[in-house]
């Protein structure tokens, strides 16, 4: 659980660090869109107050409570998981991932009322009209990894 930890505070603080930087030294909010390397990396200030690409966006203000509530369901079952069935080092690390990253996005759904999304990145003739995070990537590669190396203690 030691490993979970560790991940889960480094992916924590790594998505806290980027949104701040981004929303108030950058001053995104405000600016809106800053070009890095377009097409393949771009800052698009979008707040998110649904789920992935904006599904229950514009929903009441409860919504909010239940998306926050949901996402600490998800991490208490996944420390629960990992506390009873630990998948072995890959299984932890990918657990560390998607707690870090749920509570990344809880931490903004409390301080903004919304998860401060940012990065747009597009390629090869594909225009992405979406905008994610740290924290978004590691909800995704830990949920992902956790369904394809979770099969027992001696994953690797």
């Amino acid at each position: 659980m030691r490993l979970v930890a560790i991940v889960a505070a480094a992916v924590f603080v790594i998505d806290q660090l980027t949104k701040w930087w981004v929303v108030h030294v950058m001053e995104l909010a405000r600016v809106g869109a800053i070009d890095v390397f377009p097409p393949y990396l771009n800052f698009r200030m979008a707040w998110n107050t649904g789920i992935n690409f904006g599904l229950l966006s514009g929903q009441a203000d409860w919504t909010r409570w239940i998306l926050i509530a949901v996402a600490l369901g998800i991490v208490l079952f996944v420390v629960v998981w990992m506390r009873r069935d630990p998948p072995g080092r890959t299984g932890l690390i990918f657990a560390g991932l998607l707690i870090g990253g749920a509570l990344g996005n809880v931490v903004d759904r409390l301080l903004y009322g919304a998860v401060a999304d940012f990065l747009n990145m597009s390629c090869c003739g594909f225009t992405n009209p979406y905008a994610f995070n740290v924290a978004d990537i590691s909800v995704f590669v830990g949920a992902i990894g956790l369904a394809l190396f979770s099969g027992g203690k001696n994953a690797s």
